[in-house]
């Protein structure tokens, strides 16, 4: 089967005009301009399969965006190759158009000033989409979403949370077969968050639409994708199972004990790095190859109600990773 989404070496350059300050120096600039180079995306080689849902996962600045422009035709790339349902984005042709679609959670693809319903009927005109088609569509994701009643409200007098929901309507209403997220979630609040999600996991296992998505709630990550690609410094840095960075990157486990009676003596530094210490409460950071003794030693000197073995959280392995080194590491 022929991948959905595939990159090889894709590479974005950008250069912008650096101007020297004061009169003078806009005048120099007139005849002699200096310019920087930033490379957003360097060598970037990845494939998606039909039905995959992939979370694309970088820090700020890391070229993720840049990336899902390049796919989906907004940006040609400098140099390398993409391919979307083996189309050429940068070509822009009309089926490719019609066969992919892309959300970006911070821009509004609805019209401000016009009813939900009405930028929605303007997609059925542009998509040609037949109207009993459409209707039935239309009912079925706006069920689904729990957003019905909204559709002749003004767009601008929406909810953040409202706004997405049918923002990821006038996505999915010409059934794309690829769908580019762009941080979906970004502002809305818990339970909109947790509803988009409930959505898109349930959309993907359905349709088998081929979905990658960024984001920068984990959470989103954890409940939807089995497999992550993570950049930084526009260039790929792991590609495989989520769990795959904990069990390569987390060099710690969490310990939790909630205690009987306070200890008697101080905490060894030997058990490991404390996180938390309050009352009969007990939390820490341990070297995984010590999980076993310092379980045993806790045991030995104290009572316990409770006692809890975790992963340390995937954010916090993210963070650590983009603070200290970056080297490029796979799944394998």
């Amino acid at each position: 089967m022929s991948p959905a989404i595939e990159i090889h070496h894709l590479t974005k350059k950008f250069r912008t005009y650096r101007k020297k300050p004061g009169l003078k120096g806009a005048i120099q600039g007139l005849f002699h301009r200096e310019y920087d180079e930033t490379i957003a995306a360097n060598e970037i080689s990845f494939s998606v399969q039909p039905g995959e849902f992939v979370g694309f996962l970088g820090p700020n600045g890391a070229g993720k965006t840049t990336t899902l422009k390049m796919l989906s035709g907004l940006l040609h790339p400098t140099s390398g190759t993409a391919s979307v349902l083996g189309f050429t984005p940068s070509l822009r042709e009309n089926e490719f158009k019609k066969r992919f679609s892309l959300v970006m959670g911070q821009k509004n693809a609805l019209w401000w000033d016009l009813a939900a319903a009405d930028s929605l009927e303007l997609s059925r005109v542009i998509y040609q989409i037949e109207k009993p088609v459409y209707q039935k569509r239309l009912d079925e994701l706006t069920e689904l979403l729990d957003i019905k009643d909204k559709l002749n409200i003004l767009v601008r007098e929406l909810s953040l949370g409202e706004r997405m929901k049918l923002e990821l309507i006038n996505a999915l209403i010409h059934s794309p077969q690829v769908l580019l997220l762009d941080e979906p979630t970004i502002g809305l609040d818990v339970t909109s968050q947790k509803k988009v999600r409930d959505f898109l996991k349930s959309y993907n296992e359905t349709y088998k639409v081929t979905i990658l998505l960024t984001s920068h709630y984990m959470q989103d990550i954890e409940e939807l994708c089995s497999r992550v690609v993570l950049i930084d410094e526009g260039m790929l840095r792991y590609d495989g199972a989520l769990s795959g960075i904990v069990e390569k990157f987390s060099g710690t486990k969490i310990i939790q004990m909630h205690l009987h009676k306070p200890l008697s003596h101080p905490i060894p530094e030997h058990w490991g790095e404390i996180l938390e210490s309050t009352g009969l409460l007990l939390k820490l950071k341990v070297p995984r190859e010590r999980i076993s003794d310092v379980c045993r030693e806790i045991l030995a000197a104290t009572t316990l109600s409770d006692i809890t073995i975790e992963e340390v959280p995937i954010e916090e392995i993210m963070r650590q990773l983009f603070r200290t080194q970056r080297p490029t590491f796979s799944s394998e």
